[in-house]
Formats: C-alpha cells, structure tokens, sequence
C-alpha cells in the first residue's frame, strides 16, 4: 500500500546556482511523463523505462548545453510509489552508458594544479562564456582534484591540526551557516545511526525498506570503494556525475569565499558531510539516513540537533587510539549521538558497553530499546539482500529504526492501517530487507576475464576463477568475515555446476562479467588468501582469528598472498581513475612482515633466519610465484629451508590479479576461491580492476 500523496513534499524543479527560480526551467509535456495520469501510455510495467528514459535526457541536457542554465526536468512520483519502484531500485545509474563513453573515449586520471580547480569551478558555474564547450570528465577530475586539497594527512595516523581558532562541531555549525543549511537542516528527518560494525549495513536496510514503502530516500554512507559518488544515494542509486558536480560546486565556491585564516576550508569528511545536507535538503528528501563517520560524540555528523529516530550498531575495539582502549569508553563516544527525548535503538552488546549507553540515555531521558536480530524462521520468505548471519543482527535493527520513524512521522497508520508493528513484518519491508545492497561487504564476485582466443588455451578449458569481498579490519567484523567465507565456499565445493546461482550471476551482471557455461567436470577447490591492512591495525589480531574461525569450519587456505592497494590515503580518484603505482619505488616492508606472521600462524613458529629481509624496494622478490604452489599444502612448506610455498609478496595488485587468471587458464581443472579482506581499500581496488 502507497502513502498518501499529501504526506510528500511538493514535486520540485532543481535550480543550479546562477539561474533563476522562474527564468530558465524546462519542463517535460505533462502528456510524455510515463505514469503520470495524464499519459496515454501510463502503466507500473513500463514505469521504469520511462524513467530511465527521462533521465538519460536529462544526462545529455547537462553535458551538451550550457550547465549555468540547465534546470532539471520536472516530473511526478507518481510512479515511485509502491510496488513498481523495486523494478529500478538496484539498477545502476542512469549516466553509467555516459561514464563507459567517456572511459573509452581514452580519458586518463592527471594531476592538476590549483588554477585549474579554480577555472572548472568557474566554468561549471557557468561565469564564463566557455562553459557550452566543459567535458564532463574534465570537470569531474577537478573535483577530485579539489577535494584531494582538503585531505590534510599522509595516512591515517597521522594526526595534523586543520588550523584555525574552532573546534570541529563550531567550524561545521559555521559552514552551515555559510551555506544556508543551518536552519534548513532542521527540515530533515534524519535516522542517525553510529556503531562500530554494521553501521553501514543497518544504514542500507533502512534506506531500502522506507524506499519500498515509497519515499524518497537519501544515504550518507562513507567510505565509498570506487567513486566518491558511492557516498551519496538517492532513491537508492548514487548521485549522478552531473549532480554532483553542480551541488559539489556550489557548496565549494561558496565556502571558497568565506574561508579566513581562524576559519580554514573543512577537511574532507566535513566537506562531504556539508555537501550531504546540501543534496538531500536539494533533492527535498523524505528521509535522509545519515551513517556516523567515527565515534559519535565528536563526529562531524552530530551537527544533527533533532533526528527522528538514532541507532547504535554492534561495538567493538576499533579506533582505539582515537576513541580509547576499553569498550566503555568507545561506548561512552558512540552513545554521544543521543538528543534528549529522542527514541534510541541499540542491538545486543556487552555488559560494559551496555552499562554506558543505557546510563547516557537516563542523562537524556532517551526512550531506548534493544533490538533482537531478525528471525527468518518466523518472517516467511525473509531472504536479506546482505550475506552473513551476522547481517540478522543490523537487518533487526534497522527494522526497529524504520518503525519507529513511520510512527513518529505519522505514516505508520497512513501505510499499514491496523497492523500490529511487533506482530506483522509489512510486505514492503521484506522486500527492503531483500534487495539492500552494499558493494564490499559479503560480496561475491565470479570472474570471467576477457579471453585470447588466438592463445593455446581457451575459455572452455579455463578453471574458476571467483572473489569473495569483505572489507573486515577488526577484529569482531573479522571473525564475522571468517564464519561467511566459510559458509560461502562449502556451497561451491562441488562440482563446477553447482557454483552457478542466481546470486553470482546477478553480480556478474553488475560487472558485466559474463557467465561461464556450466561445467560437469570435477574442480579441485583450492582457498587463497588476498590480504592487506592500514598499518595502524593490529595484524596479530587479525590474521589468527580468519585462520582459526576458518579451520574450525573445515575451510583452510592453500596460499596467501600479501599485496599493496593502489588508492592511498592522501588521494580521491574517481571510478575511471587509473593510478599506476610505481612498484620499483613502493617499500614492502609492510606485507613482509605479514607474510612472516602469517607463516608463524600457519607453522606454529617463527620462520628461520632464512626468512626474506626487510626491503625498500622490490629487488628482493625473485617475480611472481609459480603456478604449482598452489596444488601445494603445508606438508610442502619447509620454512627451515627457506622454501614458502604458503604465501608470497607480490609487488603490486594488477600484478596479481593477473597472476590468478592465468593460474585458472593454466589448470582447467582448478576453482580458485580468493577471499579478498583486510581493508576496505584493497577490496575496492579489486572491484576497479574487475570492472576493468
């Protein structure tokens, strides 16, 4: 059942800054709008066409006239409302055929200097007369550009001080009110959610469930993997390039303007936290879902004076020197998101943590309650779109939010007249539960590379191939890591028929992989590690706990590989960004001392002395492994004389990737099951390089 139509905004055309309110809109005929009343044609089923359609238009408009006088187009929702909308709710965005143009086209990631930042802004804005002729591309790299110069550290130790004579909380409340959001804020209904793991995860429930039950839904989510864009979803999808780029300038010339010596341009994550508020109050979202960046008492998010409704994940030790070394304290952080009078929801934790977070409640005379994980055997046909058992815990939690957030915005009633909230699960929320997605966490991707039809090999005599993505980095979400991956692989174990599931060929969709054709014949499986992390984590609590969980299930690893990401800390690229690292100068000291650790786990001792030396460079690798040490076990290891045939370092990403494709066309007869974790850097490199 839809909402009434009085209970949404008003329909809106988007202005760019610059134009007038009145002056230069354009609007589509009434008459063309697919599943408006008015239209001859008008019907659920061919909705989302129409709105493909529409947007398409609109991609084109923005790149081929002049952007200062762009308006949007101006259409009802109606077709956003119920059923009809789950049929686009996952589909990539709109500008996606207009991104792979640009990419084929040969446009190439290049440094720029500060003058051109500052002539694309201006050209974005439209206060040349040259802005008809500005490549979308161009343009969208300056932004990258721009926010690079807001990144004030190296890595994410670092701790530099943004300069001026404000904390955090009074520098955003001031760009706020450069920005004109300070009061507008007040206009979101924002669902606030903090937690040390499954934060993002409880955040893309709740924007999947109130989107199914026909709002207009925004999400703040960080990091992103690939784009920046990933940051920012509305209506489900990420922002468009053209979007973006409007709001991104607007907001940055603006600040430009008003910045001062006490009152410097906000790091990165406040910059996007401002650009956030300035999209979703824009776009005139109903609800805006809003993620906690780290910690919660100081984050840059907790500008948010009135949510409707806030949540706390599942806590564990991670920040620690940021946000202290006991649960308690970290607690104690997270807790500070809480409004007074403001519903809070929380999942089970710790004695400790929970000590804490129900004691700032009383302070704030907070309404909390504790929400139980979800129970599929008492919701039939509940089937969550995020793998993991561990996501029955966030789905639960973001289930608890959602409710809480119809109710006290008066929807509730409107949407499911007479319906016990704690006895019935709404249809719409099934379906939010079903189709949440969120790229690096629990992801399965099956490998098809791009085959050499001239070479002595050839695709129906090629093995498996497929990566398992999770972004785990402590020690909790490891062990969560661990249990899935054990879980995933068992399923595959089989012969290579049985690999093939609707899930992996809906992912290979995604990445335009294309699906082998299925196989009879009996694969050795064989389980690698690919591995990376922040050299601020704790490597020793990591690695231990994924072998341990792992071996416990009867899944052990043949391999592991220990690699260097490509994107780094001091750096924002876009997802057409290629950054060739330079591996003749990249120190792997770091993923050496991985590999000895990993060989003391795996043999129960420290290596020998014949162990490899720390190194600046590459020279003490003698190139890339051999093929055959992956049909080898540990019974073949010989650390005593100095033979590894556990693990390797290989000098660079691309480098390996290649390396396991060539491994699979090497051995028809081999299933490479990569689990690809660690850091949530180097699964989103993994995905760019399959994309690719």
């Amino acid at each position: 059942m839809s909402p009434p139509r009085l209970l949404l905004p008003n329909h809106h055309t988007l202005h760019p800054p610059g134009s007038s309110a009145h002056g230069n809109q354009r609007t589509l005929p009434t008459g063309l709008l697919v599943g408006h009343k008015s239209c001859p044609h008008s019907s659920p089923d061919n909705a989302y066409s129409g709105w493909r359609l529409l947007m398409l238009l609109q991609s084109n408009v923005c790149v081929n006239c002049e952007l200062s006088k762009v308006s949007r187009f101006h259409w009802g929702r109606h077709y956003l409302l119920g059923r009809s909308r789950r049929d686009f709710a996952n589909q990539r965005s709109p500008s996606r055929s207009l991104d792979i143009k640009l990419q084929m086209s040969g446009f190439k990631y290049s440094t720029m200097s500060s003058q051109t930042i500052k002539k694309e802004e201006k050209d974005y804005l439209g206060f040349t007369e040259n802005s008809q002729q500005l490549p979308l591309a161009h343009s969208y790299e300056a932004a990258m550009d721009a926010l690079s110069s807001l990144i004030s550290r190296q890595k994410r130790s670092d701790r530099s001080s943004v300069g001026g004579k404000y904390v955090k909380l009074e520098r955003m409340a001031m760009y706020l009110k450069i920005l004109g959001l300070e009061e507008k804020i007040q206009d979101l209904k924002i669902i606030h959610v903090a937690g040390t793991k499954g934060k993002g995860s409880t955040c893309v429930f709740c924007e999947a469930i109130l989107r199914e039950c026909g709002f207009r839904t925004g999400l703040f989510i960080s990091p992103h993997l690939i784009d920046v864009r990933e940051r920012f979803r509305l209506d489900g999808l990420d922002i468009s390039r053209e979007k973006f780029l409007m709001y991104f300038w607007d907001c940055w010339s603006i600040l430009k303007e008003k910045i001062s010596e006490d009152l410097p341009m906000p790091p990165l994550f406040q910059f996007l936290t401002l650009l956030a508020f300035k999209i979703f109050l824009s776009e005139k979202v109903d609800v805006a879902i809003i993620e906690v960046g780290l910690g919660g008492k100081n984050d840059t998010t907790n500008v948010i004076k009135e949510p409707m409704v806030c949540g706390i994940a599942s806590l564990g030790m991670d920040h620690t020197e940021i946000l202290g070394d006991t649960i308690g304290e970290i607690a104690s952080h997270k807790a500070g998101i809480f409004k007074p009078h403001v519903p809070a929801f929380t999942v089970p934790q710790l004695s400790e943590a929970m000590d804490v977070i129900q004691e700032k409640a009383e302070q704030l005379m907070v309404p909390l309650n504790v929400a139980d994980p979800l129970d599929a055997n008492r919701w039939e046909g509940l089937t969550l779109g995020l793998s993991g058992v561990h996501q029955f815990v966030n789905a639960g939690l973001a289930v608890s939010l959602c409710k809480c957030w119809l109710q006290r915005t008066g929807n509730w009633d409107h949407l499911f007249e007479k319906v016990d909230a704690d006895a019935i699960m709404p249809a719409a929320f099934l379906r939010g539960l079903s189709t949440a997605r969120l790229s690096g966490r629990a992801q399965i991707v099956h490998d098809t590379p791009t085959i050499d039809h001239s070479a002595e090999f050839s695709e129906n005599v090629s093995g498996e191939l497929i990566f398992y993505l999770d972004g785990a980095h402590s020690p909790e979400s490891m062990e969560a890591c661990a249990r899935w991956f054990s879980d995933a692989v068992t399923v595959h174990r089989g012969p290579s028929h049985l690999s093939t599931s609707s899930v992996i060929d809906k992912l290979n969709s995604e990445f335009h992989l294309e699906r082998k054709p299925k196989e009879e014949t009996q694969r050795v499986s064989k389980q690698i590690l690919l591995f990376n992390c922040m050299d601020v984590r704790d490597p020793e609590t990591l690695l231990p706990q994924l072998v341990n969980i792992c071996a416990s299930s009867g899944t052990h690893f043949s391999n592991a590989l220990f690699v260097p990401s490509m994107s780094t800390y001091n750096k924002v690229t876009s997802g057409d960004s290629i950054i060739a690292p330079d591996i003749h100068s990249q120190s792997l000291s770091w993923q050496l001392d991985l590999q000895k650790l990993w060989e003391k786990i795996v043999h129960g001792k420290e290596p020998a002395d014949t162990f490899p030396k720390k190194s600046s460079g590459v020279e003490c690798m003698n190139g890339l492994p051999p093929y055959d040490i992956i049909y080898k076990d540990i019974s073949h290891c010989n650390p005593a004389g100095g033979q590894f045939t556990c693990s390797a370092v290989i000098p660079s990403l691309p480098l390996t990737i290649k390396w396991l494709r060539d491994c699979v066309r090497e051995n028809p007869s081999l299933r490479l099951q990569v689990l690809v974790t660690g850091s949530l850097h180097l699964v989103g490199d993994v995905l760019k390089l399959l994309r690719r």
